[in-house]
């Protein structure tokens, strides 16, 4: 499976994030492997059920916000892949890992977390990393 396919997989749940669109959402998360979700400042939430409710609890809420993922960089290792963004909402920017198997020929999702970028990091986002902590 390409590369191409894992962005589009990616893409497509950052779509149906921003369109509310919780069945979409919920098709692109894997049925027979194992899955997380760290959603920023909650603890770890583990198994297809409690990451389902998750996300329908988050799109419901008169409060879920538009997002869009920049800077998609994806790695394809076999049957795995891992993709790192940034996620851009109205009130800042994160960043995030999801990471994909391939189950029934398709990418399915089988982890995402994302956590708060730092302001330093956030201002100029071509600075390296590694000097700004220095």
């Amino acid at each position: 499976m390409s590369e191409r396919a894992v962005l589009e997989a990616n893409e497509k749940f950052y779509r149906s994030f921003s369109e509310r669109d919780s069945a979409t959402l919920e098709a692109l998360w894997a049925q027979r492997a194992p899955v997380a979700c760290i959603h920023p400042g909650w603890p770890v939430l583990r198994g297809r059920d409690n990451v389902i409710a998750s996300w329908r609890s988050i799109l419901s809420g008169p409060g879920s916000p538009r997002i869009a993922a920049t800077e998609v960089h994806a790695d394809v290792l076999g049957t795995t892949a891992l993709v790192t963004c940034y996620e851009n909402l109205p009130t800042g920017k994160l960043v995030a890992t999801n990471i994909f198997v391939e189950e029934d020929g398709e990418w399915r999702m089988v982890h995402h977390q994302a956590g708060a970028v730092s302001p330093a990091f956030e201002a100029d986002d071509d600075d390296d990393p590694a000097e700004t902590l220095h």
